[in-house]
């Protein structure tokens, strides 16, 4: 981690403990312990409870929608399975748009 006037800047495959990810992402740890319980937050480290940083702009735009339409904690769950599941279909349209040939191509 590197820090740099109040920005953080962590490696995609960084461990956080909870409380380093409660700062980082505005949930408290009650909150991410629920997150994990109901099984849409899973810990690198069960035992450590660490968290790869990869979770973090998912939780992160979860704490902001739950501020805005104040959520309790199953429906936090459910925007971040939803979350999850719109990164990964981004992901896969954007491996579908890279395989299309370019138009200078034809």
């Amino acid at each position: 981690m590197a820090s740099d006037q109040g920005a953080v800047w962590l490696h995609a495959r960084a461990r956080l403990r909870l409380v380093e990810l409660s700062d980082a992402c505005g949930l408290t740890q009650e909150e991410l312990r629920d997150l994990v319980e109901l099984g849409v937050l899973e810990p690198a480290d069960a035992a450590a409870m660490e968290f790869g940083a990869d979770c973090l702009p998912t939780l992160r735009a979860a704490a902001r929608l739950r501020a805005d339409f104040e959520l309790e904690t199953h429906a936090l769950a459910l925007v971040v399975s939803y979350l999850r599941r719109i990164a990964e279909l981004e992901s896969q349209v954007q491996a579908l748009v890279a395989q299309l040939p370019t138009k200078g191509a034809q």
